[in-house]
């Protein structure tokens, strides 16, 4: 079955086979969150992104080879609820953006800052610093050699608009500004995007539409 980035809260995942990466989307908890599990093919190492939810299922998904790495994309609770559990089963380093990192309640082992690298196997994520949702916020961007980058957002960036500032319009300002920039202003319009919660959705869908975000303010 092709990948269409579609889940729901206890069904299978949906994996995506790349060339050198394989990635596999779940949807944990009641509020619908996306993990995401990403194997290097030449080595078999694993990287988590959001332990949010249902460490069952989030153990299950990364099965007997374990996992090296767990990434927290932000330090709202439903991207960390089964954090602890999931670093205690498999002894797994925590990375999660600088910013964030004191309000996690898992010590993060690796405090990530705009442009870091973060490995997997063989394959390398590169960290985007992005303000406004929460201080410290981050997205990865997986440049693949073999064809268009990968993205994974956390709440910086859905289909129809970017994360939820509660009416902050400094904050709005400040999330448009870092979107537009590290992700719209780098990235090509091939680009695939993993956000925290819903669909998938690309570069080139979104685009069009960055005008209207600025106007609307949200």
């Amino acid at each position: 079955m092709p990948y269409t980035g579609k889940v729901a809260v206890g069904g299978p995942p949906d994996v995506h086979e790349l060339t050198d990466l394989v990635i596999s989307k779940v949807a944990v908890g009641p509020l619908e969150n996306n993990a995401y599990l990403l194997r290097c093919r030449a080595t078999g190492e694993q990287l988590l992104i959001d332990a949010a939810s249902e460490p069952d299922t989030l153990l299950n998904l990364i099965g007997d080879d374990g996992v090296g790495a767990v990434v927290t994309t932000h330090r709202h609770p439903d991207h960390w609820q089964a954090l602890d559990t999931v670093v205690q089963a498999t002894d797994a380093r925590t990375y999660a953006g600088r910013h964030d990192a004191e309000g996690i309640p898992v010590p993060t082992d690796v405090p990530l800052e705009d442009g870091d690298a973060v490995t997997v196997g063989r394959v390398t994520l590169t960290t985007r610093h992005l303000r406004g949702h929460t201080p410290g916020s981050i997205a990865l961007v997986y440049d693949d050699p073999h064809g268009h980058p990968h993205l994974f957002t956390g709440d910086c960036l859905f289909p129809g608009g970017v994360g939820n500032t509660r009416g902050d319009a400094e904050a709005f300002a400040v999330l448009l500004h870092d979107v537009e920039t590290k992700l719209f202003g780098e990235l090509p319009d091939e680009t695939w995007v993993y956000p925290g919660h819903g669909a998938d959705t690309t570069l080139g869908a979104e685009r069009p539409h960055l005008a209207e975000w600025r106007e609307r303010g949200w």
